[in-house]
């Protein structure tokens, strides 16, 4: 199996304007929503906010291609580096699929939170890309919270260690005999690398150099959908 880089668990972006405030404080809203309506239940609170979690990068890259095309200027990499995260949070959406195999209503929840999301950070980022990415940066301190907690629950045997899905073993490079805690492992890896990535450019918008200490992302297959 390819080795899962090394993540800092101690990484927090204090808030240092009201943009920063503002970005935390949607950003703990929305936790305290999803604990209280998934409590433990971590494979399916993973399908709904991995939902949410995909949009961002999509957003980003769209408004930033336009406003690149509008000023003919370069992107400097922004565009790959969100359509990337956008992709990458869609193979964690795809992986718990597959883990925890979501009820018709979480299906239906899965559309809604989808709609609601998109909207509200589609005009987020047109208002403020900042704000925007740091909201984003502070979901991934958030997302590598409760995917520790997910280890936990499963380290103490709360939660089955159930085998690693085909896709998941795939898109990591992960071995035959790999379980949920290995995709758990290299998933907090993930997005460990996105909560760098968009402190980073919340930072490089109000003025700062671009950010160089940035979590390695894990091996990730070229190819996202498994063999048949």
């Amino acid at each position: 199996m390819r080795q899962i880089p090394l993540i800092d668990m101690t990484v927090h972006h204090a808030p240092r304007d009201f943009s920063d405030s503002l970005a935390l404080g949607i950003t703990k809203v929305l936790r305290f929503a999803a604990d209280l309506f998934f409590a433990k239940r971590y494979g399916h609170r993973a399908i709904v906010l991995e939902t949410v979690a995909a949009v961002p990068g999509m957003v980003g890259a769209t408004l930033t291609h336009l406003k690149c095309l509008r000023r003919i200027q370069d992107d400097k990499g922004w565009i790959r580096t969100l359509m990337e995260e956008a992709e990458n949070e869609r193979m964690h959406l795809m992986t718990f699929i597959e883990v925890a195999k979501p009820t018709v209503f979480e299906r239906f929840m899965i559309v809604s939170v989808q709609w609601v999301f998109y909207l509200f950070f589609f005009g987020l980022y047109l208002l403020s890309p900042k704000t925007a990415h740091r909201v984003v940066g502070y979901f991934e301190e958030e997302a590598i919270i409760s995917y520790t907690l997910y280890l936990k629950e499963i380290d103490e045997g709360r939660s089955p260690n159930v085998p690693a899905p085909a896709i998941a073993r795939h898109y990591w490079g992960l071995a035959e005999n790999a379980s949920l805690r290995d995709v758990v492992l290299v998933v907090r890896a993930d997005e460990a690398h996105h909560r760098d990535v968009n402190h980073g450019f919340a930072g490089e918008i109000a003025g700062a150099a671009a950010a160089t200490n940035i979590t390695p992302y894990p091996w990730h297959a070229d190819k996202l959908e498994a063999n048949a």
